[in-house]
């Protein structure tokens, strides 16, 4: 573990507090005329995702956090529980539906993903931004219906709801935003 100082603050480093995970999503460094500078920060926890605001002296210990990254491939779920495949080693690893942070619901055959451990403990899984889904069911557009003209819900092949166009009929491929859970575009 390294130990970082103020001025090393920055936007997407993770540092360890209390023996947690966090990553800095907001810093501003302030140099007041009296006294020492110190560092205001914004923390998202990595395991559940809370923000927490803490202010940092340059004579704070503050602790660096060595996030270790692992490429699974997602391969099937019973009840709670989803089964992955380590891409370097094969082993298989069952992960519970709470350490997903919803992201069980854009989860799809084979689909690889990046797990975060930190001090060998899974803390989550990270989807990739964009993924193509196929149009598993939705209500039928009417002709002549344009992208502009409202949207409709529809089930795409991992069981998720998107909002599409009206259009978009069962069958389409479309890219959705994991993030977000919104549709971005026809995908081919």
């Amino acid at each position: 573990m390294g130990t970082l100082g103020i001025n090393q603050m920055k936007v997407g480093v993770t540092i360890d507090i209390a023996g947690f995970a966090y990553t800095i999503v907001n810093v501003e460094h302030v140099k007041p005329g009296k006294g020492g500078a110190f560092v205001r920060t914004k923390l998202k926890s990595l395991k559940d995702e809370s923000i927490l605001d803490r202010t940092f002296r340059s004579d704070d210990k503050i602790e660096e956090a060595y996030i270790e990254e692992k490429n699974l491939q997602y391969s099937y779920h019973s009840g709670e529980f989803f089964h992955f495949i380590d891409v370097e080693t094969y082993e298989d690893l069952t992960i519970e539906k709470k350490k997903l942070h919803d992201a069980d619901k854009f989860l799809k055959d084979n689909l690889e993903v990046m797990a975060l451990y930190y001090k060998n403990e899974l803390i989550t899984i990270n989807l990739p931004n964009f993924i193509v889904y196929t149009i598993t069911h939705t209500e039928p557009g009417i002709k002549g219906d344009t992208a502009k003209s409202g949207t409709k819900p529809a089930t795409i092949e991992s069981g998720a709801t998107v909002h599409v166009p009206l259009f978009i009929d069962v069958g389409t491929r479309i890219k959705v935003d994991t993030r977000t859970g919104e549709y971005i575009e026809r995908s081919a």
